[in-house]
């Protein structure tokens, strides 16, 4: 990214400047209809500055030099004003200098034209329309290229850029008063850096009459019983049980209080780490901001702290939070590069990135055949958590009952709950590599003023044992 930077002179301790510039481009079909073509672009730099021992920032749309300059002199001030108000003295905090570059896989691949997209999700569109039942349908591809800037006082030059593909097919079927929707993964579940290749490698091109006859096989099943059953849960329901009783309990801001009046707190508390016992000894979790294809994969984080791969929990006890470096030196504990802002108007806060649960040794036929009693649950569709990110209930949706070790009939409606401090600890199997998917959701929610980040999760599918299920008529 191109930039006319000024000759900055800023009475501060350090400061830094994190440039974004972002274009969007959406097209969709819905019933056999295309939708207008949509097209966004986005811009502008977010100043950082330390004075005093305090913090301030301030934005701009104005990349001019005096732009830049003026929403440096306003950080500043903000820094200098709240300095003896601030939670924490910000003269001992690192000053990064981080020099380097990342990119997204095939980012400077051809970008297939408006026209082609069209036709893909016509095709798609059209096969789902299969029965008079069917009653919405729709498909879409957006797709986002963005290129991130971080310039810091110490010399640091780090330049990101990033090609993100997020399809979506979803078919709702209705009968007999009721309604049942079925989607590909999820909504928006498929999310990854990458161009075209990532919608081949989810299949999406053919999978609409699948989803639709899923659809229809839906609305004419029983509803999932209710009891204590185990619980084999697909990598698609898995990214949501990992970022509700995993990722936001383990944001070591939020433990420190910092969410406490917006999106609650965390049944997490400093002195767990490195003893507290979060899953069985099957749980395995990282934090990968390496891996090329996930959606979250970067170089830097917004503070210019280098990403790498980090255990979290291993072996199932609790090892790291998930906090960046201002984080970090608030808690006295260890974290990981993963202060993140979702554009260039909002400061950066401690986010999940990549998530993710390492494989284990079962393939899924050995992981059905260990249920006696049990219900396949796929695709998240509904979450209920509460402020300590501790008791939950989850919804999918479809399931398929399990008994003595085979996969019998489909049901709708399949929920169950639990308790995030014991229910890990019910993990009893966990899949090897050929179960595991990378998904993900563009559309995480944390902070005040709100931000909304792409966080990915990498899953193999995973059984839960003694797990309170239950129906839509419960």
């Amino acid at each position: 990214m191109p930039l006319d930077l000024p000759r900055l002179t800023v009475a501060a301790d350090y400061w830094s400047l994190r440039f974004v510039d972002q274009a969007t481009t959406t097209c969709a079909v819905r019933k056999n209809v295309p939708l207008p073509l949509s097209r966004a672009r986005d811009r502008g730099v977010m100043a950082t500055v330390y004075a005093d021992g305090g913090y301030g920032y301030a934005a701009t749309s104005d990349l001019s030099p005096a732009g830049l300059a003026a929403a440096l002199e306003r950080a500043r001030q903000w820094a200098r004003a709240t300095a003896t108000r601030a939670l924490f003295d910000t003269r001992p905090l690192p000053r990064p200098a981080p020099r380097g570059h990342y990119a997204s896989p095939s980012i400077g691949g051809a970008e297939p034209p408006p026209r082609d997209w069209y036709e893909l999700l016509m095709a798609e569109s059209t096969a789902a329309a299969i029965d008079p039942r069917i009653v919405d349908w729709s498909a879409s591809v957006e797709v986002r290229h963005a290129t991130h800037r971080l310039v810091t006082s110490e010399g640091g030059d780090v330049e990101q850029r990033y090609r993100i593909m997020l399809p979506g097919l979803a078919v709702s079927a209705h009968a007999d008063g009721d309604t049942q929707t079925r989607t590909l993964n999820g909504y928006r579940g498929i999310c990854q850096q990458g161009g075209p290749e990532v919608l081949a490698r989810f299949g999406f091109a053919g999978a609409g009459r699948r989803v639709a006859e899923e659809a229809l096989e839906l609305v004419l099943a029983p509803n999932c019983p209710a009891g204590r059953r185990d619980v084999l849960l697909a990598p698609d329901q898995m990214v949501l049980q990992i970022h509700e009783s995993i990722g936001h309990p383990l944001e070591l801001d939020r433990i420190l209080g910092d969410e406490r009046n917006f999106a609650g707190t965390s049944f997490v508390t400093p002195d767990m780490f490195g003893h507290y016992r979060y899953g069985s000894e099957l749980l395995n979790v990282t934090f990968d901001p390496t891996r090329p294809e996930e959606l979250a994969s970067y170089g830097y984080d917004d503070e210019g702290t280098r990403a790498e791969r980090t255990w979290l929990i291993r072996r199932g006890i609790l090892e790291r939070p998930l906090g960046g470096a201002v984080s970090q030196a608030r808690a006295g504990l260890p974290g990981v590069a993963n202060a993140r802002a979702d554009n260039w108007n909002r400061p950066p806060i401690d986010r999940m990135a990549n998530l993710n649960v390492e494989p284990g040794a079962s393939t899924f036929d050995e992981l059905v055949a260990r249920i006696g009693r049990g219900v396949f649950m796929q695709t998240n569709a509904s979450w209920s958590i509460d402020d300590s990110r501790n008791k939950f209930q989850f919804g999918c949706e479809r399931g398929v009952l399990i008994e003595d070790g085979r996969m019998t009939g489909v049901v709708k409606n399949p929920n169950y709950r639990g308790i995030s401090a014991s229910f890990w600890r019910s993990l009893a199997a966990v899949g090897d590599a050929s179960t595991l998917q990378v998904l993900g959701t563009p559309y995480c929610g944390k902070g005040e003023p709100s931000q909304i980040i792409g966080v990915g999760h990498a899953s193999p599918a995973c059984v839960f044992t003694d797990v309170d299920v239950f129906g839509g008529e419960a």
